[in-house]
C-alpha cells in the first residue's frame, strides 16, 4: 500500500472522531488506531493452576482454613470484564466504604470487549466491603461489594 495513502488515512482519522480504521486493498491491509491519552488499559488475568484430582496424595497439606463467615448481602458481579471503581483515571470513586446506596445507584463499571457497563447496587444499604481492586479483571458472579 502506498505511504502516501495511509499518511492520508491518518489525516482523516485525526481530522475525524473514529479512533480507529482498517483498510484492505487485495492481499493487503492496514490498521490505524488513536488511543486517547487517559485510556484504561486491561490485561488478562493470569492462568489458574490445573485442580489436583480428587485422589491425589494429600500427605503434609494442611487442610484449608475455614472460610470466613460474609455478613450482609453479596453484589456479584453480572459480567466478565474489567473493574473499575471510578468512571476515569484520577475521579472520584462511585462508591466508598461506609457509604449509603439505594438501588439503582452505581457502584462500578466493568469494562467488557470495549464497552463500559454501569454496575447498579441491587440492594439499599452501607458498603461494608470492596472486594476488587480497581483495574483487575473479574469473572462472571465474582463478588465485588458487600453491603450491609
Amino acid at each position: 500500500m502506498d505511504i502516501r495513502k495511509i499518511k492520508k488515512l491518518i489525516e482523516l482519522l485525526q481530522e475525524s472522531g473514529v479512533a480507529e480504521i482498517e483498510i484492505h486493498e487485495g492481499e493487503e491491509s492496514v490498521r490505524i488506531s488513536r488511543h486517547m491519552k487517559d485510556a484504561m488499559v486491561s490485561f488478562a488475568p493470569p492462568p489458574y493452576p490445573p485442580p489436583m484430582p480428587p485422589d491425589a496424595p494429600q500427605a503434609g497439606m494442611a487442610s484449608p482454613p475455614p472460610a470466613p463467615v460474609q455478613r450482609g448481602h453479596l453484589l456479584k458481579a453480572p459480567m466478565v470484564g474489567t473493574f473499575y471503581r471510578a468512571p476515569s483515571p484520577g475521579a472520584k470513586p462511585f462508591a466508598e466504604i461506609g457509604q449509603r446506596v439505594e438501588v439503582g445507584d452505581t457502584v462500578c463499571i466493568i469494562e467488557a470487549m470495549k464497552m463500559f457497563n454501569q454496575i447498579e447496587a441491587d440492594k439499599a444499604g452501607t458498603i461494608v466491603d470492596i472486594m476488587v481492586e480497581s483495574g483487575q479483571p473479574v469473572e462472571y458472579d465474582q463478588p465485588l461489594f458487600v453491603i450491609e
